[in-house]
């Protein structure tokens, strides 16, 4: 069987998402699961982009080793420099340099010739190859591109020194027969293209992005580009879990396969959503909280007769146990610990502790805690960064009747230590709660989007609230847990000024060192 190399751009494409904003501690758990998951290659960021992104890039790759770390970089030498000084740290030190080719982004984005665009695309890989023993070359657009230019501009690139060729479909308008055709077009074409990986990067405007990377790789590609929940620009890029699930059930028609760990899916999936604070729908295929659902009764009688009546993939496969061992308030430390490490997590003695602390305070709550909910009390103290001071919830009351004005009270602890405490009132209770904490903060806030979601099942199930919103004119999102979802709606409001806080913090000392 063919091997598929996965190349995984969550934290580059992915993140580039409406609404989203990961911090280099997230990017870094999530770049942690997606080696466990096993992609070949993991796009940790943009590294010229900002200082918190050649951070996060830095970060990840001197931390990942079981993955090919890659930062993307545009066709210009600081871009190429600022890349290699974030990625000199990994194990084998690659870059993804990119070059539009059709004659729309030529024309009016580029404003340059073919000529130029050929001799720039060849100087940056020759560049780049200075340093680089992996240079990825993309030609954005590449399916809008003329046939003859785009083999014209890989055969030069080739001779430069690249190693994997991308052919994008950058911005979703190709189908199946189409993008197939234009590799094999590029496999026919191209002088000592044999010599090279080719790999499909696949957007999902029309809904054919993991058909068309199928359709790649039938006709020559070796490495497809996707992300964890189909997460990207505007519509989002081809799933990989689906991609690597498709892959391996239909086993009788494909001849190729990755060697994605499937009983990771799961994992990767949910953290992935949490960390982003982006949903996963209901319906989603092979994630989503329907996908072995089983509502219609002649369904239901097939499942308890045969499963694969109507079931052709099991939730085992993707890592969802059909039974959760619960913890009650009676678990000890020990077990505690055991259930942690069992989940996957690696924390120290101090962050179990906490960790502990806080699933104590829930199970006073709860009668039950599931895999669920210690996933989500695991992670928030996985990522919790360096300890500074930043604003914390210590109380929050909303009265509400009908016939009256919702008005809450809050009070917290400000950065610098002091107890501020405001009221306010609004046309519903999360109205009242934010133009309350809006008096608290110190600065301008304007809500973007707001949403409530439900962790575990029944009513005693936690609350997530995810809140977009700017700060001081600049973008940022939060989100928190708890059992009341106005609880979780206040602390979801902090999460998002706090990270913002933290994050002009962290370029003020930049500066100064």
């Amino acid at each position: 069987m063919r091997k598929i190399d996965v190349f995984d751009t969550t934290l580059r494409d992915g993140e580039q998402s409406a609404g989203i904003n990961l911090n280099t501690a997230e990017k870094l758990e999530i770049a942690r699961q997606l080696e466990r998951f096993n992609a070949d290659v993991i796009e940790a960021g943009f590294p010229a982009s900002s200082q918190g992104d050649f951070e996060a890039v830095k970060k990840i790759a001197q931390t990942v080793k079981g993955s090919i770390v890659t930062g993307l970089a545009r066709s210009v030498k600081s871009d190429i420099d600022t890349s290699w000084e974030a990625l000199k740290y990994g194990e084998q030190p690659h870059i993804h340099i990119f070059l539009a080719t059709s004659p729309i982004h030529m024309t009016h984005k580029l404003k340059k010739t073919p000529d130029q665009v050929v001799d720039i695309a060849v100087e940056s890989v020759k560049y780049a190859k200075k340093n680089f023993p992996l240079v990825q070359w993309s030609a954005e657009d590449a399916f809008r591109s003329d046939p003859d230019f785009l083999v014209r501009v890989v055969r030069e690139v080739i001779k430069a020194g690249a190693t994997t060729i991308n052919l994008p479909d950058t911005v979703g308008y190709a189908t199946p027969s189409e993008y197939g055709a234009m590799f094999r077009h590029l496999k026919e074409n191209v002088p000592g293209i044999d010599r090279v990986k080719l790999s499909a990067h696949c957007h999902n405007d029309l809904g054919m992005a993991v058909a068309n990377t199928i359709a790649a790789i039938e006709n020559g590609a070796d490495q497809v580009e996707g992300t964890i929940n189909g997460l990207g620009e505007r519509a989002g890029n081809a799933a990989l879990e689906e991609l690597a699930v498709a892959l391996h059930i239909r086993q009788d028609k494909f001849t190729f396969g990755t060697d994605v760990k499937l009983d990771e899916i799961k994992r990767t999936s949910q953290l992935v959503s949490q960390l982003t604070g982006m949903a996963i729908q209901a319906n989603k295929a092979v994630v989503g909280k329907n996908a072995f659902a089983h509502e219609s009764g002649i369904h239901q009688d097939g499942m308890l007769k045969e499963r694969t009546t109507y079931e052709i993939i099991t939730p085992e496969l993707i890592g969802e146990n059909a039974t959760q061992l619960v913890l009650g308030k009676h678990s000890g430390r020990h077990a505690f610990k055991d259930k942690a490490i069992a989940l996957g997590f690696e924390l120290s003695d101090e962050k179990i502790t906490e960790a502990f602390k806080a699933f104590k305070t829930l199970a006073d709550k709860k009668k039950e805690i599931s895999e669920d909910d210690l996933y989500v009390l695991l992670t928030d103290q996985q990522i919790q960064e360096e300890d500074v001071p930043v604003y914390e919830l210590k109380s929050v009351q909303v009265q509400y009747g009908n016939g009256s004005i919702p008005t809450a009270s809050v009070s917290v602890i400000s950065p610098d230590g002091n107890l501020l405490q405001e009221a306010s009132t609004g046309s519903g209770s999360v109205e009242a709660i934010c133009n309350t904490l809006e008096r608290l903060v110190q600065g301008k806030v304007h809500l973007l989007d707001y949403r409530v979601t439900s962790i575990g099942k029944g009513r005693d199930a936690l609350g997530e609230a995810v809140v977009n919103m700017t700060y001081n004119g600049k973008s940022t999102t939060g989100r928190d847990v708890a059992q009341d979802v106005l609880e979780a709606s206040a602390k979801a409001y902090l999460n998002a000024i706090n990270r913002q806080l933290v994050n002009e913090r962290k370029r003020s000392y930049a500066k100064t060192v």
